[in-house]
């Protein structure tokens, strides 16, 4: 069985109003939020999409589902997201987990509330690479020159950026196996590791490169919230 984990606790500090999470400011008619879950519930690939937020926010969110994507409702679980990132995903195992749905060959599909944009293809592709090797990343190729600067004052390195990548998501990973690598987390490594796939890289586990695209971008800052409506728009 495939699931879908739409991490939604993010807040809205750089969209300049730190009461209101970034992903329920609107895009067109509707909240972000709602954009990127319809994506989840209408390909068709899951059996059940789960929206983590903050506890504050649960009953609004469902609402608000409940308000612009009705006929979603009964395939969406909203739950309480953690205090980390990684801490929100494994909120999504525990939860699948108790239901009886994480038997071995679950796959669980990770996506940034605030992508919008992601696609069809972008998702098949997770599934399909999640169900061969066990973990994924969606990526595109850096354009830009990477530098480097271990201070923050002078430049340490100049990587060639024809094997550097940015990283998009969904992240997508065998369900057992995700929960197995997080909580074989130290206190220290889940300090600094807030990236599951970075957590499967420290122990040595593959993780298969997806191809992203340039339109998944992520809503952070108010002028991605104008590149969104003229995307949206076309």
């Amino acid at each position: 069985m495939h699931y879908a984990a739409i991490l939604a606790g993010g807040s809205g500090v750089r969209m300049g109003n730190p009461d209101k999470p970034k992903q329920f400011f609107f895009v067109g008619e509707k909240p972000i939020l709602v954009h990127t879950v319809e994506k989840f519930c209408v390909s068709g690939s899951f059996e059940k999409v789960l929206v983590l937020c903050p506890a504050t926010w649960v009953q609004q969110t469902r609402d608000l589902l409940q308000r612009f994507c009705p006929e979603f409702v009964s395939q969406i679980a909203v739950i309480q997201g953690g205090e980390t990132r990684n801490g929100t995903i494994l909120n999504s195992l525990k939860y699948l987990e108790q239901n009886g749905l994480l038997d071995d060959d679950a796959i669980v599909v990770t996506h940034d509330a605030v992508r919008p944009f992601v696609n069809l293809r972008i998702i098949e592709d997770n599934i399909a690479a999640a169900l061969k090797t066990g973990a994924c990343d969606t990526v595109v190729p850096a354009t830009d020159t990477i530098v480097e600067s271990l201070d923050g004052d002078a430049i340490s390195a100049i990587p060639d950026r024809h094997f550097l990548y940015q990283g998009q998501t969904p992240q997508s990973f065998n369900g057992r196996k995700l929960k197995e690598v997080l909580e074989s987390l130290s206190d220290e490594e889940k300090a600094v590791l807030t990236d599951a796939c970075k957590a499967f890289v420290l122990r040595g586990l593959p993780v298969q490169l997806v191809r992203g695209d340039a339109s998944n971008i992520k809503i952070t800052y108010p002028q991605d919230l104008r590149v969104a409506e003229t995307m949206l728009g076309e």
